[in-house]
């Protein structure tokens, strides 16, 4: 194989890859947009899109100044992060922190088909971080078209020019990539147990279920399944539970004539009192209050 450097560091492949696409944005450019409002938070340094890539492989000991974002749309390979392998395949995605020793290498039986990008900026680690509480780089999203799209419409900007405003759209368009990977991260899968009791309880927002009743129902124990909640939603399945009666209750208000008292009862509270006092905890004022407010 020939190994042509990019950025100083060997890139190994075969003569490039049919129908790739490939933008690197000048390093004076990329020093501009993150001194620059707008961007300092977040730049996209390089992108690129390698459809089938036979032979494609990349070591870096020492990492990448870039934290490095890599979807698989098709084929296989295996990633490998300060010693830990990650194997991606279609659907997955998997993001590389910066200064992170790593390698990563195409199938050599179905290579695959990427799109990546590079990112530097002030925010780039806190939202690829354990502040977030991810527990590990690789990802099994749940809309692949989705964020394929927008992968490439980020390296279409990226193709025409790299002026500040280019610069700041594709900040933008990385900005929501990033967060759907992140959240695809956190958000319980399709047909998972968390996921079955979620809408479980939105089916039931006239009801009160007991968490031992709805972790029974998904064949687990209460604490886990409160744990799991907690790291979904960020509160428990009660508190959960809540917010969807809520926000039945507000959709109730705005669209509706119907009374205090009968909105309580539709959303599982016989009191019409206690319900406009856990209303008016969680939105500072009352039921009445908040229909009378003018919204849009």
């Amino acid at each position: 194989m020939d190994e042509t450097p990019i950025n100083g560091e060997p890139f190994y492949r075969k003569d490039g890859f049919d129908n790739q696409r490939l933008c690197v944005v000048p390093r004076p450019q990329i020093e501009a947009a993150l001194a620059r409002a707008g961007t300092r938070r977040m730049t996209v340094t390089d992108a690129g899109y390698f459809p089938v890539a036979v032979g494609h492989r990349r070591t870096r000991p020492n990492g990448a100044a870039e934290t490095i974002v890599i979807l698989c749309v098709a084929g296989s390979g295996v990633v490998r992060i300060a010693g830990a392998a990650y194997a991606l395949t279609r659907g997955t995605c998997i993001t590389i922190p910066a200064h992170q020793s790593h390698e990563y290498q195409a199938s050599s039986d179905d290579p695959w088909t990427i799109w990546w990008m590079h990112l530097r900026g002030t925010d780039v680690s806190e939202l690829t971080g354990p502040l977030l509480g991810i527990p590990r780089p690789l990802t099994s999203l749940r809309a692949i078209d989705g964020v394929a799209a927008l992968f490439d419409e980020l390296v279409s900007l990226l193709e025409r020019r790299h002026s500040p405003v280019h610069l700041l759209a594709a900040s933008g368009v990385a900005w929501q990539l990033l967060t759907r990977v992140v959240a695809d991260s956190i958000l319980p899968a399709e047909g998972s147990p968390i996921e079955r009791a979620m809408r479980f309880l939105e089916a039931r927002v006239d009801s009160n279920i007991q968490v031992s009743e709805l972790a029974a129902m998904v064949g687990m124990s209460p604490s886990h399944l409160s744990a799991l909640f907690r790291r979904a939603t960020g509160s428990g399945p009660g508190a959960f539970h809540t917010s969807v009666k809520m926000a039945r209750a507000r959709s109730l208000l705005d669209t509706t004539t119907a009374s205090i008292g009968e909105i309580a009862s539709a959303v599982g509270y016989a009191d019409p009192l206690y319900f406009s006092r856990h209303f008016r905890r969680m939105h500072g004022v009352s039921p009445t209050q908040y229909r009378a407010q003018h919204k849009g």
